[in-house]
């Protein structure tokens, strides 16, 4: 009988040093025994590739264990864990990993929205696998099940919540009615926020994601480039209070939706409207939700801490148990390579419901007229709400007109939307927000 003892250690090189990292560091060696004892083998940490092999970290190990040559890291490695972030160098390492036969597992969104078919093509053809579940959601198993648990089932869309810095700052804004730099501020205070938060406010950070799970989810090469993204910066009390006022929460969403006429798929990710009893909109703080549409499965969710240290660690020691007992047992890894050619549609084919508020005069005949000219551009209104406008000046008295749509596409709301500001009796158009949900 063979035992783990009888068995060749793998050996594992971490890509990296930081707050994942050196969790990931952690679990090998303080979990080593209950590892071996779960898998069937040691999983053996040789080096970890830092910029200051001194610094001081999160979790420390002996010194020996750090080093900024590469050359040393790459020697003798079965699996290689990278966790650098960025796009340079980590292309290139992950490329030498795999181009040695060395199994690879990432985290690195950004790299994979932006080279992941070339990434995904080279593992295939080395025989390797790349594993990439931290990628996305955290903690949150969610990659694992749409390559694997729904891969006979036609997936429609998904919708998630995917990045915890804006859902902490958006929740703080409807539940507290804190500014947007105040729940800004209280988010670095608290590490939900980097000193330089442009890719999560700016969403895109969500945007890598969506281009991440609409490659799993509809078996077609998209990269972050083709992800309609706005961020949160823009969102004002008003859109907060006009919100609240109609019964929806605020959530920055990422979207991918596979459509049949235009044959396509559109990704988007920017603020969106939720209904308050939809299952997203109760997700609070910094946690990530991943709303999931298959054609025979229905809607599923997944839910859990979408950032962390720890957290984050969880997910990439899956993998790497995950492409340890593959090793074990033998046989090529795990590929992820495109099947299908789909096309990227544009923003303009999405079709949705939206919040618009204006400021117009405050008369008889006003709301009839704006609401003719939806009607011109066939975007019929579901609801209306009527609001004294607070910044009304003496000259002319002004309201806030807040028009909630029926489903409508992009291109005809925006053509709404111009002929909207041209009326005589409409001052500006204050906002426009996507409604998602029932």
């Amino acid at each position: 009988m063979t035992t783990a003892s009888d068995t060749p250690a793998l050996n594992i090189a971490l890509l990296g040093g930081g707050t994942v990292g050196s969790q990931v560091a952690r679990i090998l060696t303080e979990n080593a025994d209950a590892l071996t004892q779960r898998i069937g083998t040691r999983l053996n940490l040789t080096k970890i590739l830092v910029r200051n092999p001194q610094a001081t970290r999160d979790y420390e190990l002996p010194t020996e264990y750090y080093t900024d040559d590469v050359d040393e890291v790459f020697e003798g490695a079965d699996i290689v864990v990278e966790l650098m972030g960025g796009i340079d160098p980590a292309r290139e390492l992950v490329l030498r990993a795999i181009n040695q036969g060395a199994s690879v597992v990432t985290g690195n969104k950004a790299l994979l929205a932006t080279h992941g078919n070339e990434l995904y093509e080279a593992a295939a053809e080395a025989g390797v696998q790349l594993s990439f579940e931290a990628s996305v959601g955290g903690a949150i198993p969610i990659l694992r099940p749409l390559r694997d648990s729904l891969s006979g089932d036609k997936i429609t869309r998904i919708m998630g919540i995917v990045n915890g810095t804006t859902n902490y700052i958006l929740d703080e804004m409807d539940s507290t009615g804190a500014s947007f730099n105040d729940a800004l501020a209280e988010a670095q205070r608290l590490g939900y926020a980097e000193a330089d938060p442009t890719a999560d406010v700016g969403g895109a950070d969500a945007a890598a994601k969506a281009a991440i799970l609409a490659h799993l989810a509809f078996h077609s090469p998209f990269t972050l480039d083709q992800v309609y993204t706005e961020g949160i910066a823009e969102i004002s009390d008003l859109d907060h209070k006009a919100a609240a006022d109609a019964g929806y929460v605020i959530k920055l969403l990422a979207i991918v939706e596979e459509l049949d006429d235009p044959a396509g798929v559109v990704l988007r990710v920017h603020p969106t409207l939720l209904p308050r009893e939809h299952p997203l909109a109760a997700v609070r703080g910094a946690y990530n939700a991943v709303f999931v549409e298959a054609e025979n499965a229905g809607e599923l969710m997944f839910y859990g801490p979408g950032a962390g240290g720890a957290a984050t660690a969880s997910a990439v020691m899956g993998d790497v148990t995950s492409i340890a007992k593959r090793k074990l047992r033998g046989g090529p890894g795990r590929t992820h390579t495109a099947r299908r050619e789909l096309e990227c549609l544009d923003i303009g084919e999405a079709t949705t419901r939206y919040m618009v508020v204006v400021r117009a005069a405050d008369a008889s005949g006003v709301l009839a007229k704006v609401a003719g000219t939806f009607a011109e551009h066939n975007v019929s209104i579901k609801s209306m709400n009527q609001t004294p406008d607070q910044d009304s000046n003496d000259e002319r008295q002004t309201a806030l007109l807040a028009f909630v749509t029926h489903r409508a596409k992009e291109a005809q709301l925006a053509k709404t939307l111009e002929a909207t500001k041209q009326l005589d009796v409409v001052d500006e158009v204050l906002s426009v927000m996507r409604v998602e949900g029932k």
